[in-house]
């Protein structure tokens, strides 16, 4: 089939003599693939147990007719007005204990019984009813879980948190001794006395917190899984799937992997946030490698303006489909849009589509279709993969949400912008990385990156050691290793169980004031680490450059690690800054500050060298991104011009483009490449595969 394109499509919005309409339009664009009835259950079922499904059917056959396959969503993201009506009770309340009402979407508490039962009782109907349709190509649970109701704090969610808890902990005493109760009196001598993280005085207790935002996720994913297990009981042979959200604390991507038979994710860019190719990188290799490498979906995006920002900027000209094969580039099987036509009324009216308010004369719809054309020509892309990566990032949702619980040394820590921080000198290094929770075997990577990973259980602390051990090359970044799986700090500070791997520990957290900097000063004559037997450990000395750091510093004492950088001044001047250690055949770097991103970025180049972790494409330009997908449909090479000017590209070898056909043009080889800015470029190339070091 190729790779997929197509949008959300919403019929229930329009009067029928519009669908005619629009089949005829998706076949001008190339669409091959649409998700139907999100936010359908009120025309599905408008009255409770009664259902009406004759119109669906005409939109699933006259979908089918035109060749166009459906992503069928269960109807279940918004419950109907009759359903809060009748049972009141699966209204969500906030932590205050205000009741959030109907209206908008997303308005059911995720422990809700009720809720449950009744949208079970839709799935059911729905899989018998469509499980064998030809247009049906796979499912779409619910929508965007946790975007709206994070978390519940009602008593149905109380008395769930609390059965949650009995099987976590099995008594109140092991309870109490995870929560540190002895703290503030606040011993528990019977779980019925215990509430959720309600609006308290101060600080709640921080432990409780912590298991309150894990109790959320798990009650979102029953809320999937209830619906997915009907699924697969009534419809076997048709993968499930639901679209996630990128840097989406409530929701554990990598935990949801598990239920999911292909990852599928919602990303929109900014057209204001220049860095927004970036963002979305990281997120795509998270998609990507949450499911070991395999292609994923990028099930919604905007063709233009979107309407929930402050500021809704339209993708200029070229950004559109720069962005769309950035996903396609990075593994994704599927390009999709919210939505096909552009709503007249509702909160999403003036969101783009693919068919706006001003018709098909646009440059919207005209962008869109040549895009689908392009796709279209390249059907042996789909189900390669892009080439297995020889770094690796770590993200742990755990230590993200306790990072950023309150009564810390600072609150100006927030892991997405600290591990983009640690992402960006690989991104623009050209360098493919992966994106892995740290109990994920790491044996394959010659690098791996670690930033602040505040939460360390004993368990990954022994994988990254034995990493190491086996000759793996390390960096890990402050304000890690400081707490065990139920907040409370290790034994002897940070960084706990690895204080033998760094070779150090920190003795004082010294963060530092808003806007404040500090100098950081190279060390001269460090020898670049290598394990034995490797080559680079013979490649000389190489020094860190001077320059400066924000946010956070550390009062480091050296216990065998050597200093590679040390504070230039302030109250830590000439204490360490960034150390390295040898540990068994490998080497590990520890950042104990955060640095400038020049910087950061000559730290990583040493590391990764050392590492032997080379870039996809050597000398690219600045601002271009070069991935390479390879399967049995080929070797292609993707070549992404994020920049803002023309950039001019030596290629390895002779490769033929292979967007001619979509062009009306023959396909030439070629040893160089003009790629203008917002440009894109996918070449076949000869070669056989190897690795993404290669």
């Amino acid at each position: 089939m190729g790779i997929h394109f197509g949008a959300d499509y919403n019929p229930e919005q329009w009067p029928e003599e519009v669908w005619e309409a629009d089949l005829r339009l998706m076949k001008q664009a190339h669409v091959t693939l649409v998700t139907a009835g999100i936010f359908s259950w009120a025309r599905a079922e408008p009255r409770p147990g009664a259902y009406d499904f004759d119109w669906f059917d005409r939109v699933m056959d006259g979908l089918g007719g035109a060749g166009v396959r459906v992503c069928l969503a269960t109807m279940t993201a918004s419950p109907p007005p009759w359903l809060t009506r009748a049972h009141p009770e699966v209204l969500p309340q906030g932590p205050d204990g205000q009741r959030r009402w109907p209206g908008g979407r997303q308005h059911y508490c995720p422990s809700s019984p009720v809720y449950r039962e009744h949208a079970v009782r839709l799935v059911k109907r729905l899989a018998a009813r469509y499980a064998g349709h030809p247009a049906l190509a796979l499912w779409h649970v619910g929508n965007e879980y946790g975007c709206h109701t994070r978390q519940c704090y009602c008593d149905v969610s109380a008395a769930d948190f609390r059965d949650w808890l009995r099987a976590r902990y099995g008594s109140v005493e092991r309870l109490n001794d995870a929560w540190s109760t002895a703290f503030w009196s606040q011993a528990y001598t019977d779980f019925e006395e215990v509430l959720p993280p309600r609006t308290a005085p101060t600080f709640p207790n921080p432990a409780q917190q912590l298991d309150y935002l894990r109790f959320s996720d798990d009650a979102l994913r029953r809320c999937y899984l209830a619906e997915r297990d009907v699924l697969a009981r009534l419809s076997p042979s048709v993968p499930v799937t639901t679209n996630l959200m990128p840097f989406h604390k409530p929701v554990d991507a990598f935990a949801w992997s598990r239920d999911m038979d292909m990852m599928a994710l919602d990303f929109y860019q900014d057209p204001f946030d220049p860095g927004t190719h970036l963002t979305a990188a990281y997120t795509f290799d998270l998609m990507r490698s949450a499911r070991g490498g395999q292609p994923w979906l990028l099930l919604e995006q905007a063709p233009g303006a979107v309407n929930w920002r402050s500021r809704n900027g339209p993708k200029p000209p070229g950004a559109m489909r720069l962005w769309s094969w950035q996903a396609v580039a990075q593994g994704a099987d599927a390009v999709l849009y919210f939505q096909w036509r552009q709503s007249r009324g509702g909160a999403e009216k003036f969101h783009s589509a693919v068919v706006p308010h001003a018709g098909t004369d646009t440059r919207i719809f005209r962008e869109v279709s040549e895009l689908g054309r392009e796709l279209a020509s390249v059907p042996e892309i789909a189900g390669t993969r892009v080439a297995r990566p020889t770094a690796a990032l770590v993200t742990d949702w755990d230590s993200w949400r306790a990072l950023e619980l309150d009564s810390h040394p600072s609150t100006a820590l927030r892991l997405p912008e600290l591990a983009l921080g640690h992402y960006r000198p690989l991104f623009e290094a050209g360098v493919a990385c992966d994106v892995v929770p740290p109990d994920r075997d790491l044996s394959g990577y010659r690098l791996v990156v670690v930033p602040n990973l505040y939460l360390l259980t004993e368990r990954a602390a022994e994988r990254l050691t034995a990493y190491v051990r086996g000759g793996g090359h390390l960096l890990v970044s402050f304000f890690s290793g400081v707490v065990d799986a139920c907040d409370r700090v290790h034994p002897g500070g940070c960084p706990g169980p690895l204080r033998s791997l760094l070779g150090l520990r920190v003795e004082e957290f010294w963060p530092l004031d808003e806007g404040a900097t500090v100098g950081v000063r190279g060390v001269a004559a460090v020898r670049r680490p290598g394990g034995p037997g490797r080559a680079e450990a013979a490649a000389g000395a190489w020094e860190l450059p001077s320059g400066t750091a924000d946010l956070w510093s550390e009062a480091i004492l050296l216990e065998g690690a050597e200093p590679v950088a040390r504070f230039a001044d302030g109250e830590l001047a000439g204490s360490p800054a960034v150390t390295r250690h040898g540990y068994g055949t490998g080497t590990v770097t520890y950042v104990g500050t955060r640095l400038e991103p020049a910087l950061m970025r000559a730290l990583m180049d040493g590391v990764r060298a050392a590492a032997g972790v080379r870039p996809v494409l050597a000398g690219l330009p600045e601002g271009v991104q070069a991935t390479v997908r390879e399967g049995d449909g080929g070797r292609f090479l993707f070549l992404l011009n994020h920049g803002a000017r023309a950039a001019d590209i030596t290629l390895p070898c002779p490769m033929a483009d292979a967007l001619a056909g979509a062009r009306g043009e023959r396909s030439e080889h070629t040893y160089r490449i003009a790629l203008p800015a917002r440009g894109v470029a996918v070449l076949k190339d000869p070669r056989r595969a190897v690795s993404a070091s290669g």
